[in-house]
């Protein structure tokens, strides 16, 4: 079954190193939001021989908005749009099937479709089944405060005895106790309830999914809180990120999709639709 991404030295010098500065470029528009970006603009990518290359049929799924959903005008979000943009560069085709989520790696092994574009975790489990392109997106760990709160950049030494909540037997909470361990961690059994104690003002401070953090900043609920500190990438605590799903060894297409995804990047288009999407962004 699929995974969908919602993600020793000593603590400081690790710190450093996981930050986001460190581990992806990151674009800042004229409006100070940073835009992750995970091509390096150096590199100058061939453009593969597309000849052969009719149409490429995407799969997605439309139950995980702003990423995928059904509008008045059909699929729409973030992947979908990604998707035409992919399709335009290659100067091909394209169709983009919504299907249930459990099933999508079913349609990319059976041939049923050519690529799956729908936030699918890249594990080792996935990547027994299908091949990945180099990621488009991931899903950084960030602290989230009450708006009102002076704090601003959260650190080790800082947080030494303050109170974080953070959701029991996650990632987050494993990358607390190892980077974080002078903080007084407080469990919660899900992120509804760890967002309400936030909202509430039971806990100063939260720890989780920069990408389900930033969803709920934008709604009504989140208005009471923002992000403090950069964002925290370590793929072994979060994995190594999203890209897009291929039969196992299709690699005239994967590489096909990897060269679009960077000229997309390099065009500007990538900001363009992370903007549009993300009014709060996750980075």
């Amino acid at each position: 079954m699929a995974i969908r991404f919602p993600s020793w030295r000593t603590a400081a010098a690790a710190l450093a190193l996981l930050c986001v500065c460190a581990s992806a470029p990151v674009a800042q528009t004229p409006q100070g939001v940073f835009i992750p970006g995970f091509w390096d603009p150096q590199r100058r990518l061939e453009r593969p021989d597309t000849s052969s290359l009719r149409v490429i049929r995407f799969v997605t799924d439309d139950e995980y908005p702003p990423f995928g959903f059904s509008g008045p005008d059909g699929l729409a979000g973030f992947n979908i749009d990604l998707a035409r943009a992919i399709c335009e560069e290659l100067k091909v085709a394209c169709t983009i099937q919504a299907r249930r989520f459990d099933t999508i790696l079913d349609a990319v092994e059976g041939s049923e479709a050519d690529a799956a574009i729908a936030s699918i975790a890249n594990t080792p489990a996935t990547r027994a089944r299908v091949d990945f392109t180099a990621p488009y997106y991931r899903t950084p760990a960030r602290f989230v405060a009450r708006a009102d709160a002076a704090m601003d950049d959260p650190q080790p030494e800082t947080l030494a005895g303050a109170v974080v909540g953070v959701v029991s037997g996650t990632a987050h909470a494993a990358f607390l106790e190892t980077f974080f361990p002078g903080v007084q961690r407080r469990d919660f059994d899900d992120l509804p309830a760890l967002l309400a104690a936030l909202r509430a003002g039971e806990v100063p401070l939260a720890f989780g999914d920069g990408v389900t953090l930033a969803l709920w900043l934008n709604g009504d609920e989140g208005q009471c809180c923002a992000f403090r500190g950069g964002a925290y990438l370590d793929p072994a605590f979060f994995g190594p990120g999203v890209g897009v799903a291929v039969r196992k060894d299709n690699t005239a297409l994967r590489r096909a999709l990897d060269y679009a995804l960077a000229r997309v990047a390099e065009q500007g288009k990538f900001t363009e639709l992370y903007l549009k999407h993300f009014p709060v962004g996750f980075f």
